[in-house]
């Protein structure tokens, strides 16, 4: 709406403010056709902050405050060694505190009255050399802008626009309830005194002392009306006059050594809080519509009046180009990690201290990355990576929530006169220092009441003690309260090394989804609150009776008498490139109730993670070849296809316009056999269900050459038939080396049917292709508490050792894999995974195997329960007890039958395949791509490049004195243009290999030196002149009679695997 204040018109009009992506119901967004993740970012909260510093030289305390708006310039506060106290505004040169207070309007006997006369303020007044307001203020100007005249005028101007201008200065909802909870007025007779003040400082504020008309001075009491810092009319997001006494006075009286009055830890959960999606959108929206806005103005300002609309004074470009920056290039816009639903779980409630306005990798030091008391319950202690982001990158903790400021809360049940209630408040890091909490294991009986005498809590700042029942405040809601999901499902973790935890957690976000999934036989009970949360299966929406199913629908009559359809995702590639898949677990005229589970998703077992299998396992070397990690696997898994899981590649081609013509998607490919066709449809695309091999093509594509001179022969033609022979060359897409699989799906956009293309393609083609892959050699395999390995050998079944009846275990591990690292909750999950495969006799019923067991994280099954569950695990068919009650069998040799010395480790546990597979590492090159400008081959998979040879290499073929093999290394099969198009001439004819030539990197290295005007020749050993450029002909003859391709083109960007 646009009103012409002069003439009182009004125009109305709709503007297009552009597209905005939407969050998904998942809580993610898709962003150029692909998922994305917005991360929660950990940021410094605004407030008021004192900390302690040391002098080095003369070893006294200094004392600092600053107060850090959400937006705005900074005001710090010090008292330096000489016991003065100082401020810097705006980060600018330091000077006295009373020249600003001065410059506020207060007097030398005020500012003594106000501070009751306290030392430091004594020593700063003498130092201070200013005596009324103005020069104050122009003392303060000439600091903040040196170099310019100052005047009393311009300085209030500056000061006001500084800090109290909400435009300008914010100190945001947090900010404001930061402030007013640190600085609780000392006592009333610096409330009384305030009071005074404020009614002198009102009447002050006559309209004559331009700049100063409103009362800005409003006493605390008035502001605590809502001590939660609420926006009421007493809401300021700009400072007071008063915020900066009450600042001033609580570092004079923190320097002074006040009792109460105490510098914060700037690491606390109560001094960092979280900016979720919504806050970092709003401020990307901010920053937008403040461009918006100045556009705006110089329009108003440049046009008519009469044709103003508000569609022509509009630009909605950099509010677009914000939003579009942030979710495409912003740190916090992550392509989300679809691995597996506990991947995407993890993903979405991750929090990252980097990113803009956070910390920096190399900056930040250990304090910031140490875990902190205050964590407890809110970040995990366990799960963040390993290497240069160790502990900038957590994970919200199980129970946490994030309260309206953004500071991270977790629950306490209430404890009222040493007894425990229902009752569950949410605790935020501040409110929590207060209490006294008792753990949650801590025993009690029915009516609440704690039976030990004594029970162990926490205080503040995480310090252990024993206090009796009445004192205590509040009490744990879980054990796993202060761990996150994913190092919640690591059964045993107690038993675990943090550091080990840590992989286990962090590895399970890599586990590919299996051809078959199957649950944990060992799991912590948190399985089906994690797959229902992660959002990949299918929940029923409301209760009824199931009418109709089949691989991709499910149709349930409700209560109501309407039909409801859901629609199963089948086969879709994740943007890792597993497969996502949902199969129904209902049947026709089942009964669902709300909320149940009627499809499953990928990793996931009738609701229940699943992220691998539960394998027969021996702890034992095997000649060796489960030396250092490495791992031994039967053949069973391979021939099952227990660890075979899918995977599906997208390849992509696009038609555009060329300068020379248009290109074109096409099944006419100029000298290309009918045979290697055959798979194409009439259009040139590859129809659904082929299987490709690496080189087949996928798409057709031709692309329009240069015109090249004629023949006269092709001149004569030309003038015969007047058809020019089409000259385009065939830029296919075809199947990349070592992939293969089954054509699964095609899509095709066209500009034609309306599709939204980047401008200058006409057509997009793209082809999903699939593979089934079995577990092989060099494939990493990991079980939940950071054991990894690498597959170094797969045995024939009868190889296998095997068990008194007959079992062969399914996969033997190095022993000596455990010691060392202290991850005993593997074997731990070995031993009761054995019972519960078998089944065992608890309180004196018996469970039949396989039993699912829950050993919950902190409060699992102690040793002597597993002792139990393995003495009463029930006999085999022929009544034979294979495993001892110490976990231990005796194992025959596969290959001779003979028994084992010793008794050996025998359980079950549960083994994730990782997506480190050896098919995507595995990677081989003849002749290839090479640089530009060194003639190199490229290196890495992804550009189809060569094995690097470096130095170190070069020095043990040196010591070995084989200079023949080093030369042809640094030669031919490297960068000497010339002697590797003569090997392969040589090769192709069958003629002995010839000498090596000049490598191209000698040729770079003379120019480089006669570009510093250094006249570098060659010359033979007779002294003759060599001319190092007539090679190049000899080259492209050569080339051109063996048809190799020289034209030197390196990939036009690396593709990202």
């Amino acid at each position: 709406m646009f009103v012409n204040k002069a003439t009182g018109e009004i125009k109305e009009q709709e503007v297009f403010m552009g597209d905005f992506p939407m969050m998904t119901e998942r809580g993610t967004f898709i962003i150029n056709g692909t998922e994305r993740v917005v991360v929660s970012q950990l940021v410094r909260s605004p407030g008021v902050y004192f900390s302690r510093d040391i002098d080095k030289t003369t070893d006294k305390d200094i004392y600092l405050a600053k107060v850090v708006p959400s937006r705005g310039a900074w005001l710090e506060f010090d008292v330096d060694k000489k016991d003065t106290v100082g401020v810097r505004i705006d980060r600018k040169r330091r000077q006295n505190v009373t020249i600003l207070l001065k410059a506020l309007g207060w007097s030398e006997e005020e500012i003594l009255e106000l501070f009751d006369g306290a030392e430091s303020i004594k020593f700063t007044l003498e130092k201070d050399h200013v005596h009324t307001p103005e020069e104050a203020l122009e003392d303060i100007y000439r600091k903040l802008r040196p170099g310019e005249p100052p005047t009393a005028e311009s300085a209030r101007t500056l000061l006001e626009n500084l800090f109290f201008n909400p435009k300008r200065y914010d100190l945001a909802k947090v900010g404001r309830y930061k402030v007013n909870k640190k600085l609780e007025p000392a006592d009333g007779v610096m409330l009384a005194q305030l009071k005074a003040r404020a009614k002198e400082l009102d009447e002050l504020a006559n309209p004559d002392r331009k700049g100063w008309e409103q009362p800005r001075f409003r006493v605390f009491a008035e502001l605590q009306k809502d001590e939660r810092g609420e926006r009421g009319p007493s809401y300021k997001g700009i400072l007071t006059y008063e915020d900066i006494v009450r600042t001033v006075v609580y570092l004079v009286r923190l320097h002074a050594g006040v009792e109460g009055y105490e510098p914060d830890d700037i690491d606390h959960f109560g001094n960092r809080r979280v900016r979720a999606v919504g806050e970092l959108i709003q401020n990307q929206i901010r920053i937008g519509l403040s461009r918006m806005e100045r556009v705006v103005k110089e329009r108003m300002t440049t046009q008519d009046v009469e044709a103003i609309t508000p569609q022509t004074l509009i630009n909605i470009r950099p509010v677009v180009a914000a939003i579009k920056e942030f979710f495409g290039t912003s740190q916090l816009s992550q392509f989300m990690d679809q691995t597996n639903p506990l991947a995407g779980l993890t993903h979405k409630r991750r929090l990252s201290a980097l990113g803009p306005g956070g910390l920096s990798r190399e900056r930040a030091g250990f304090e910031v990355r140490d875990v902190h008391p205050s964590h407890y319950g809110r970040m995990c202690p366990i799960e963040t990576p390993e290497g240069p982001n160790i502990g900038l990158i957590g994970s919200l903790s199980t129970y946490g929530r994030i309260n309206e400021y953004g500071f991270i809360e977790t629950p306490y049940r209430r404890v009222v006169n040493g007894r425990v209630t229902d009752k569950i408040d949410y605790l935020s890091a501040d409110e929590e220092d207060k209490h006294v909490i008792a753990q949650a294991n801590e025993p009690i009986g029915p009516d609440g009441r704690f039976l030990n005498p004594t029970v162990l809590v926490r205080r503040k700042g995480g310090e252990v003690d024993s206090v009796p029942p009445e004192e205590v405040d509040y009490m744990d809601v879980s054990p796993k309260q202060l761990i996150s999901v994913a190092a919640s499902l690591i059964p045993f973790l107690e038993h675990d090394d943090a550091n080990r935890a840590l992989m286990g957690a962090n590895m399970q976000r890599q586990a590919v989804p299996l051809l078959r999934a199957e649950a944990p036989l060992v799991g912590t009970g948190v399985e089906f609150r994690a797959a229902v949360d992660a959002g990949d299966v299918v929940l029923a929406e409301e209760a009824g009776v199931v009418e109709e199913v089949s691989a991709d629908r499910i149709v349930v009559r409700e209560r109501s008498g309407e039909l409801r359809t859901y629609e199963l995702e089948k086969f879709r590639r994740s943007n890792q490139g597993t497969c996502l898949n949902q199969r129904p677990i209902v049947r026709e005229g089942d009964k669902v109730a709300k909320g149940q589970v009627i499809a499953d998703g990928p990793s996931t077992e009738s609701g229940e993670l699943a992220l691998g299998r539960n394998l027969i396992v021996a702890y034992m070397p095997w000649e060796g070849h489960n030396y250092e990690d490495a791992i031994v696997i039967s053949e069973r898994l391979v021939k099952e296809d227990i660890l075979t899981s899918i995977h599906i590649e997208e390849h992509e081609v696009d038609a555009r316009d060329t300068k020379l013509g248009p290109e074109e998607i096409t099944r006419d490919i100029p000298n290309v056999s009918e045979e290697i066709l055959k798979d194409l449809d009439e259009r040139g695309i590859v129809r659904i269900g082929a299987e490709v091999h690496p080189g087949d093509y996928l798409v057709g594509k031709v692309t329009p050459k240069g015109e090249t001179e004629l023949t006269p022969e092709e001149r004569l033609l030309r003038a015969i038939f007047g058809e020019k022979a089409r000259e385009v060359r065939d830029t296919s897409l075809k199947v990349p080396h070592g992939e293969s699989g089954k054509v699964i799906g095609v899509r095709v956009f066209s500009r034609e049917d309306g599709d939204e293309l980047p401008p200058g393609v006409n057509q997009l083609v793209r082809v999903y292709v699939a593979q089934k892959r079995k577990i092989s050699d060099g494939d990493k395999l990991a079980g939940r508490h950071g054991n990894q390995g690498v597959i170094a050998k797969i045995l024939p079944e009868e190889d296998m050792p095997f068990l008194p009846d007959g079992t062969p275990v399914d996969i033997i591990l190095n022993p000596l894999g455990v010691p060392s690292r202290m991850n005993l909750g593997q074997i731990l999950e070995a031993h009761l995974g054995w019972a519960a495969m078998v089944g065992f006799t608890k309180d004196g019923q018996e469970h039949e195997g396989p039993v699912y067991v829950a050993s919950p994280v902190f409060d699992g099954a102690r040793e002597h329960e597993i002792l139990e569950a393995l003495r009463s695990a029930r006999p085999n068919r022929d009544g034979q007890r294979l495993v001892n009650e110490v976990g231990k069998a005796i194992l025959f040799d596969g290959r001779t039958g003979e028994p084992y010395e010793e008794p050996i480790t025998v359980g079950v546990a549960y083994i994730l395949k990782l997506l480190h597979l050896v098919d995507d590492k595995i990677h081989a090159r003849s002749t290839g791509p090479y640089s530009m400008i060194t003639q190199q081959p490229l290196g890495g998979k992804a550009q189809f490049g060569g094995q690097r040879f470096g130095e170190m290499e070069v020095w043990a073929l040196e010591a070995y004195g084989a200079a023949y093999a080093l030369q042809e290394l640094l030669t031919i099969k490297s960068d000497d243009v010339l002697g590797r198009v003569k090997v392969y001439e040589a090769i192709v004819k069958g003629e002995n290999i010839p000498e090596p030539g000049i490598p191209e990197s000698f040729k770079v290295l003379i120019k480089e030196m006669q570009s510093l005007c250094l006249n570098v020749e060659v010359r033979s050993a007779e002294g003759e002149e060599i001319e190092l450029r007539e090679t190049d002909e000899d080259v492209f003859r050569a080339a051109e009679e063996l048809g190799i391709d020289l034209s030197r083109r390196e990939p036009a960007g690396a593709d990202f695997e």
